[in-house]
């Protein structure tokens, strides 16, 4: 297992994600972490400390207990990672006129960190401090143009430090380097494959809920179908899930949603009504945040009244590690003290939950990625349909609607939605990209419709490939689909005059316009 302290980088999750690639076990770790904690970790191989933002230098900057790099234990710093680690050994770190961002030409010096690696190459840069002083013991294994120091190695510690990124995709050959770190160095052994912890996972719902009854918030998505799947395994007739019509899905999803979970899971459906219910309680909202806490208020008010009826005392839920990662809520079970992520967005189902609940949660696939609930899904022999439908916010509609949930404007972007996604079906498959959506502007630009000035307002189309959620790229669709798409929408959807298209990446952006 290889531990992950986050030191305030927006890539610190990407290593962790990088880390479970090579099928070793990871996660984020707060930079408060003490080495008491880790030393009561079962099976520690390794230690990684992220970059961040801060300078090492100053008063104030994000640091860590200093007897972490005197356990013993496999050690790489990686950006600033690897300057505050060079200044609490001893070393120094200065502000340097010469600043290096983005791609940059280095040398490296053979060694087990770079073993099967060119002598030359390209990685990824974002600094403007460097080490100007190593600590004693510690010897250059690489320099680029303008620092001395990119690379760092005390070999007899088992203590590295790298000043570029190699988590990125514009380092080359930066997963041999982590490969090399945590197979090499750490000797790190084969622990997180997601299909197999699934009977781990059953057996510990199994413990926990007893002979006690549970209910599962459906929400139609591979996410909260594979956590129901799972209960299920463990809980069987115990088990009863609720999907809630809350009005805010797209253009005739409930009734495929209901039909499709009623295949599956039989007389243990139950279908809530509450459209009236949540726009009633929307109405006049406009802030997201209050939008996303509203809803999931309101969705755990009802299922709190299923539960009655049901008798039950646990609520399984979907959520996934992207979900309380951008909520900065804590992460359960293994994660010891991880604090240090801040707030995004609130998930309904995490952060939108009230502080008092009646029902216990279960949430069996919180430190999972998206992209192997789907290999757990595969393996429970979920239908392809839900294991590849496109992500959806919980919140639905709402958090694409900018401003004012109304139902005109539910119905106004239903019509654009369903336009987008028949024509995008003509081109691509639904696993070509994470999501492609719509979202409802409500900001009224000029146009010609005819020989009439109209002052209506906007769609915006929005089309993202991922792996895992935590970034993302737009897609590049074809200008024939978006014209024709964009040509559609002006047409037929009433009061549209203009659509446009989306090409922020994330981060910065996050994928969802609220």
């Amino acid at each position: 297992m290889i531990a992950v302290i986050d030191l305030g980088s927006q890539t610190a999750h990407l290593i962790n994600r990088r880390v479970r690639e090579l099928k070793v076990y990871s996660q984020l770790m707060s930079h408060k972490t003490k080495a008491e904690n880790l030393k009561q970790l079962k099976n520690l191989e390794g230690v990684i400390l992220s970059g961040g933002p801060d300078s090492a230098y100053e008063t104030g900057a994000v640091t860590i207990d200093k007897e972490i790099l005197k356990l013993g234990i496999p050690v790489l710093g990686i950006c600033y990672g690897m300057q505050l680690m060079a200044k609490l050994l001893g070393g120094k770190v200065k502000a340097e006129n010469s600043k290096e961002f983005g791609g940059v030409e280095v040398r490296l010096r053979r060694g087990l960190l770079f073993q099967g690696l060119p002598g030359k190459q390209k990685v990824w840069m974002s600094h403007g401090d460097q080490v100007i002083g190593l600590p004693k013991g510690f010897k250059n294994i690489g320099r680029s143009r303008l620092t001395t120091h990119i690379a760092m190695e005390d070999k007899a510690k088992k203590i590295y430090g790298l000043q570029f990124h190699p988590e990125v995709e514009h380092t080359d050959n930066g997963m041999k380097i982590l490969r090399n770190f945590v197979k090499l160095v750490c000797r790190a052994k084969n622990s997180w494959q997601p299909e197999k912890l699934v009977e781990t996972e059953v057996e510990r719902i199994r413990k926990t809920v007893g002979k006690d009854k549970v209910i599962c918030g459906l929400s139609g998505g591979v996410d909260s179908a594979t956590a129901a799947r799972i209960v299920y395994q463990a809980a069987g007739e115990q088990l009863k899930c609720i999907y809630v019509d809350n009005g805010l899905m797209r253009l005739n999803e409930s009734e495929i949603v209901a039909k499709e979970f009623k295949q599956w899971f039989g007389k243990a459906l139950t279908v809530v009504k509450a459209e009236k219910r949540f726009l009633t309680a929307l109405k006049g909202v406009e802030d997201p945040e209050k939008k996303r806490k509203i809803i999931g208020r309101l969705f755990i008010q009802i299922f709190e009244i299923e539960a009655k009826k049901w008798r039950a005392k646990w609520l399984v839920q979907g959520t996934i590690y992207p979900d309380v990662i951008e909520s900065g809520k804590n992460l359960p079970r293994r994660q010891a003290g991880y604090d240090t992520a801040r707030v995004i967005k609130t998930h309904h189902n995490v952060g939108g939950l009230p502080k008092k609940m009646q029902l216990k949660l279960i949430e069996p696939l919180r430190e999972f990625y998206k992209d192997e609930v789907r290999q757990v899904a595969k393996q429970l022999k979920l239908p392809e349909t839900m294991i590849w439908r496109q992500p959806f916010p919980g919140p639905g509609l709402a958090v694409r609607i900018r401003g004012e949930v109304t139902k005109k404007r539910l119905e106004l972007l239903r019509q654009a939605e369903a336009i987008l996604q028949h024509e995008v079906s003509k081109y691509l498959k639904p696993e070509q990209t994470w999501m492609t959506f719509a979202i409802y502007i409500a900001l009224k630009t000029t146009g010609v419709k005819g020989d009439y000035r109209s002052f209506e307002e906007m769609i915006a189309i929005r089309s993202l490939t991922s792996k895992d959620a935590m970034t993302a790229d737009w897609t590049r669709l074809p200008y024939e689909l978006l014209a024709k798409v964009s040509s559609r929408i002006v047409n037929e959807v009433a009061g549209i005059n203009r659509v446009v298209y989306d090409i922020t990446t994330k981060p910065p952006a996050t994928m969802e316009w609220e």
